[in-house]
């Protein structure tokens, strides 16, 4: 038997609407034990108190232990839950529904879209943003890709990491027990989840030495990043949840998936790249119809530069005081992916530390050949 992933995008009307993804069921394109992880962009604020998040991951795991006859906790201890909050500019919520199905068929000696998911163990406010958050999140990809039988860094052409970040409970629970946290701001602890996560993608990928990682990198020298890491914190976990996607010549089916990595936010060449190496190649303008049909998933990060520029010319994205950077980026970086690609349901995600070069960030797009 061959195994094949399944992929399918499917909208979302408010952050608890789960019907899209059970018509996918009714319809018998999916069963309710096939899928492994879903990605999700809803329309909160993507900062501490987006509970949007949460309020998916409610919804879609009691809809899928309804469907596939479990406990909310076993859906929820097999598949990866992994909400985007904001939706800012004209992004479009979504779900990307992924699924595994063994067939009797040939592999896809060309390669195919392979999946595989992990889980780190629930981090402690102390480790939140530390070596030992890289450590876990390193292990939990590499057991992500033996799942994959992804054994080859090189084959891996994105990984997804949701990672949870401090709240002042948290850090009262580590200060009760004489721990220190690595930041008592609360915002400011999504960041530095997301940088950990990221250089563990990094470390799992070879794209950076152990020797040069310790606690007073992460959130600091952003010539450490991974190109192929995109790291989303939230609220409402305190593990991480990781998703290694690549092409295997072990797998079957018609879907695959390259990247290319955005040197800024406004590098389309990049995501032109991209389109380009999984064979949708635009001429230089926007994709037509029969390319867009074939373009099943597009995701990204979006980082505004630390620099305070774009090319030289100055952005207010961190001066601000009404709207945070990163719903900025998103709304920046997914303007310039839609004139790419023809559509706003794209999975573009703010906070991009380590994740790519300062003030760009990796994009990767699935199709179907």
């Amino acid at each position: 038997m061959t195994r094949r992933t399944l992929l399918f995008r499917v909208p979302a009307r408010h952050p608890g609407d789960a019907a899209a993804v059970g018509a996918l069921f009714d319809s018998g394109a999916l069963a309710p034990g096939e899928v492994v992880a879903i990605l999700g962009k809803t329309e909160g604020n993507g900062c501490v108190n987006d509970f949007t998040r949460a309020y998916a991951v409610e919804a879609l795991s009691h809809m899928l232990a309804a469907r596939a006859g479990e406990s909310v906790a076993a859906v929820q201890a097999r598949v990866a839950l992994v909400m985007s909050g904001g939706t800012e500019g004209g992004l479009s919520p979504h779900f990307l529904v992924f699924g595994v199905r063994s067939e009797a068929v040939a592999p896809n000696a060309a390669g195919a879209l392979a999946i595989g998911t992990a889980f780190t163990p629930e981090f402690a406010p102390e480790e939140q943003g530390r070596m030992a958050q890289v450590l876990a999140t390193a292990g939990a990809v590499r057991t992500a890709m033996a799942a994959a039988g992804l054994s080859d860094p090189v084959q891996v052409h994105y990984v997804q990491v949701k990672c949870p970040l401090l709240t002042n409970d948290r850090i009262a629970v580590a200060k009760a027990r004489g721990g220190t946290v690595a930041t008592e701001d609360t915002y400011h602890s999504m960041s530095l989840s997301r940088g950990a996560s990221a250089l563990g993608v990094s470390l799992a990928l070879g794209e950076v030495e152990a020797a040069a990682l310790h606690d007073g990198v992460v959130g600091a020298d952003w010539s450490l990043f991974s190109g192929r890491a995109s790291c989303s914190a939230g609220v409402e976990l305190t593990r991480g949840e990781v998703v290694v996607l690549g092409n295997s010549p072990a797998w079957s089916g018609d879907l695959a998936i390259a990247h290319d990595v955005m040197a800024d936010a406004i590098d389309l060449p990049a995501v032109q790249r991209a389109l380009a190496s999984a064979g949708l190649g635009s001429g230089g303008g926007q994709l037509d119809a029969a390319a867009r049909d074939r373009l099943v998933a597009v995701l990204a990060k979006a980082e505004p530069s630390s620099t305070g520029r774009i090319r030289g010319s100055r952005h207010i994205m961190w001066d601000d005081s009404d709207i945070n950077a990163t719903r900025h980026a998103r709304a920046l970086v997914g303007g310039v992916i839609a004139a790419a690609v023809g559509r706003t349901e794209l999975f573009v995600s703010g906070g991009a530390e380590h994740q790519g070069p300062d003030g760009g960030g990796p994009v990767a797009v699935v199709v179907r050949r």
